[in-house]
């Protein structure tokens, strides 16, 4: 019943916006926060995650993006997070603009990872622009709502792409692997493909850091998570901080900086409070179903190798040039699948 319930309160919310099939697809794949909420701005996160950040997208649908040719930038159609979702006063990040249908990485010179069920096929890729730099870059600054030209692309093709059964009930009998890499319509200029680890070995207790766009918000980078079981086959399960639209997020070791995975389910986002109003679902640090990561293991064979990684046998020492400092591992929080809202 909680999962149901959740789906019809933001439904009920934001269904104006949305096709009908789009919405059920979207809302078996919610995630929520554990403990403390970790996530954060670009801005407050330390420099080794704001140079994974920057290599971090957000998906769009082609309709939300429009591009002006005299000025040559894209602009974004967003509305205000609070005032979509009926967010009671003081919930976090609820004047921020939302936008986004999921999130991915760069792995390739025009390769784009994401979800599996963020992009289902061919016709939808078409459809979708992948942004980079959605983000709030200073303290008391905003999220850019008109992007440079050369920081959208478009959804060329579908390399690869595997999505696992959803939840029966609740629970996760018939999970699986939930992945889709895409070709981009042109080469990225200006930033770097992110590095997997191609010798995964996951332990419970690991730490992870996750970058996106949770709710199709400007990204945010939310560490203070580990894994809770590396069993499953295709997924490992972690206690990290995510809602609907970080489907499709990069997931690293925060020891290597490596991607480990891909985000794809979890439990409930939101839940009604008295009032009336909607507040985030928080669960204690132990505490919910979880939420699901693609091992990297997966799709790392569909990934082609970056500049340098043949030439050692530890990757990790290859491209990690710089120990990660303190404030990368606490990302010093300052305050507090895709969602497919198409404005």
């Amino acid at each position: 019943m909680k999962r149901t319930l959740k789906a019809v309160l933001i439904l009920a919310t934001i269904s104006p916006l949305l096709p009908v099939s789009a919405c059920a697809e979207d809302f078996a794949e919610s995630k929520s926060i554990y403990g403390k909420d970790d996530r954060v701005d670009y801005y407050a996160a330390g420099a080794g995650m704001k140079a994974l950040s920057d290599s971090v997208v957000s998906l769009w649908s082609a309709g939300s993006v429009s591009f002006d040719a005299a000025s040559k930038t894209h602009s974004l159609a967003t509305v205000k997070f609070g005032d979509r979702l009926n967010l009671c006063p003081g919930e976090k990040f609820r004047e921020q603009p939302i936008g986004a249908f999921c999130s991915g990485s760069l792995v390739g010179e025009n390769l784009v990872m994401t979800a599996g069920h963020c992009i289902v096929d061919e016709a939808q890729c078409g459809d979708t622009k992948i942004v980079f730099g959605f983000a709030v870059k200073t303290e008391g600054g905003e999220a850019p709502v008109k992007i440079a030209e050369k920081d959208v692309y478009t959804c060329a093709k579908i390399v690869k792409r595997f999505q696992g059964a959803e939840p029966l009930n609740g629970g996760s009998a018939g999970l699986g692997p939930d992945y889709a890499l895409v070709q981009l319509d042109r080469k990225v200029t200006g930033r770097k493909p992110l590095a997997v680890n191609r010798k995964q070995k996951l332990r419970k207790g690991a730490k992870m850091v996750v970058i996106g766009h949770p709710v199709g918000l400007p990204l945010k980078v939310a560490g203070g998570a580990k894994v809770r079981d590396a069993s499953p086959k295709g997924y490992f399960v972690t206690d990290l901080d995510t809602f609907g639209g970080n489907s499709g997020s990069p997931v690293f070791s925060a020891k290597t900086r490596l991607i480990e995975g891909v985000l794809v389910r979890g439990d409930e986002d939101f839940k009604p409070a008295p009032g009336g109003c909607t507040t985030m679902a928080v669960y204690a640090q132990n505490a919910g179903r979880g939420e699901d990561v693609t091992k990297i293991s997966e799709l790392a064979a569909f990934i082609p190798r970056i500049a340098g990684e043949k030439r050692t046998k530890d990757a990790s020492a290859e491209l990690i040039s710089q120990p990660m400092r303190i404030d990368d591992l606490d990302l010093q929080s300052d305050l507090g699948r895709r969602f497919n809202i198409n404005f």
